[in-house]
């Protein structure tokens, strides 16, 4: 069933809109923004670009992160009313590094419809092009501006498996890839600088190519920095560390043979096949 807000009182759309190419908005994002009764942006003067070369005249009012807790008070009255409200920030979708959240929540806590528009979205639209695994990954956003800030989030991000995605603004991307580069390892990474605008560059190469040969034609910009996920070490476990694990879980439990395999084999890295062949030894 297609949404009406015409016919659905009280709801708020959580729209996302172009991170630069106007073309990327989608027909129903469109359609939303033209029947809701009121829509609040991150930035009136940067929508209001939008909604004029898309031909929509509804009502703004602004919401941003100075803002927003005050804002969403009054927002959730217009919903409560009956009004139909929409929510956009200046680029992508709300809430994600955006404002967006107090209001979200303040709408839930009152009992409100929250509908997702869904769009575009710079993590996953540069994720999608990385050619790293999206099997499983972690948006982290803009890491801290303070270098010491800054050395401490990577440092506990260092024995994350998973595909590593950063936001950074202009003049503090080199000062990233070389904190990257010293905490992280020399890694592969693709970074995406402004992003389905007209000088869109997307490069992939490892962090010390980035720093020692300035790939990327201009350090002007939004980026998105794509880590590749640092394959996990080799297993060091001997059968004897194998054996131990084992003898210490079968004293400690009565456990099946298989069970047995899936808990060794997690604890000590080694493959199920090789812990369950050592356990059958030791149930022999």
């Amino acid at each position: 069933m297609q949404d009406n807000p015409q016919a659905q009182s009280g709801a708020l759309y959580i729209v996302a809109t172009p991170i630069g190419n106007l073309e990327d908005i989608t027909l129903r994002s469109l359609r939303i923004l033209r029947e809701v009764d009121l829509i609040a942006a991150e930035d009136t003067r940067h929508t209001r670009k939008l909604l004029s070369a898309c031909s929509i005249a509804t009502r703004l009012i602004s919401l941003h992160e100075h803002n927003e807790k005050k804002k969403s008070a009054f927002l959730i009255g217009q919903l409560a009313s009956g009004l139909n409200v929409a929510y956009v920030s200046d680029a992508g979708t709300p809430g994600i590094s955006d404002p967006g959240q107090s209001l979200v929540e303040a709408a839930h806590a009152a009992g409100i419809r929250v509908v997702p528009v869904p769009g575009p979205c710079a993590a996953v639209a540069a994720l999608g092009v990385s050619g790293f695994s999206s099997d499983s990954f972690l948006f982290y956003g803009f890491l801290p501006a303070k270098p010491a800030a800054k050395e401490r989030e990577l440092a506990n991000l260092k024995a994350c498996r998973q595909t590593l995605i950063f936001y950074e603004a202009p003049g503090r991307f080199a000062d990233t890839l070389t904190r990257m580069k010293q905490t992280l390892g020399d890694r592969e990474i693709v970074v995406g600088r402004e992003m389905t605008k007209v000088h869109e560059e997307i490069r992939r190469a490892r962090i010390s190519e980035f720093l020692e040969n300035r790939i990327l034609g201009a350090e002007k910009g939004e980026f998105v920095i794509v880590v590749r996920a640092e394959e996990a070490p080799k297993c060091v476990a001997t059968d004897e560390d194998i054996e131990e694990a084992l003898k210490r879980l079968f004293a400690a439990e009565d456990c099946s043979v298989r069970d047995a395999a899936d808990q060794v084999s997690r604890q000590t890295g080694a493959s199920r096949k090789r812990v369950y062949s050592v356990a059958v030894k030791l149930r022999t």
